[in-house]
């Protein structure tokens, strides 16, 4: 906690609270520290449990994801703040752990939205990395139903997985496509030079068009 507290960056700390974080740590710093670290399961518990925005990163890099429970991780998902640490407890530890698909199917029935946007987030990488399964028509039917007056991070996540679909699948490219133009969501997003936007018509078009140059 000392070092954390020394690489603790003012600066760092206003932009990141612009993003909705709580934490002044360079994130390049913070992946050196866990790197000198390694695996260190117990001291990961031990710095989720000081609340702390930088700790509770910390804690995500050095972590073993298959030594958390599902009960576990479900309160760590529901004690996570910030956006960074939603993102990475999802991301690095939720989606590599045993219980993935017992955790997707509970958050994406869960009533809160921060919640559920966690099990669109899951069920986004399944649907590029592991589709076999899923009910791609059902989903597509939740997000041309709910997507538009979703709060804001739970559109998000339900928007990359239409994204997602789209790109992947080309059968249902079509159709997500349509439901995209529809609603038009993010359609009108800032997005910097040389990066995709998020608005689905685009980020699907795009992709697809950058796969089929690559071939």
């Amino acid at each position: 906690m000392a070092e954390l507290a020394e690489l603790e960056d003012p600066r760092t700390r206003r932009v990141n609270e612009r993003h909705g974080d709580d934490h002044g740590v360079n994130l390049t710093k913070l992946r050196a520290v866990a790197k000198r670290l390694g695996t260190q399961q117990e001291l990961a518990r031990r710095l989720w449990a000081t609340g702390d925005g930088a700790a509770r990163l910390l804690a995500l890099l050095v972590c073993r994801p298959k030594d958390f429970g599902p009960e576990e991780l479900d309160a760590m998902l529901r004690a996570s703040r910030t956006p960074k640490v939603r993102d990475w407890l999802i991301g690095y530890v939720a989606g590599k752990s045993p219980h993935a698909e017992e955790l997707r199917s509970a958050w994406l029935a869960d009533p809160d939205p921060l919640v559920a946007s966690a099990g669109w987030a899951l069920t986004a990488d399944r649907v590029a990395k592991r589709p076999g399964g899923l009910d791609l028509d059902g989903l597509l039917d939740v997000i041309e139903a709910r997507m538009r007056d979703a709060p804001d991070r739970l559109q998000w996540a339900m928007n990359t997985c239409l994204a997602r679909i789209g790109i992947e699948h080309a059968e249902y490219r079509e159709r997500a496509l349509g439901i995209g133009e529809r609603l038009e969501v993010l359609k009108d997003y800032p997005t910097s030079p040389g990066c995709t936007s998020p608005y689905a018509p685009v980020w699907i078009t795009e992709m697809v068009r950058r796969r089929h140059d690559g071939a």
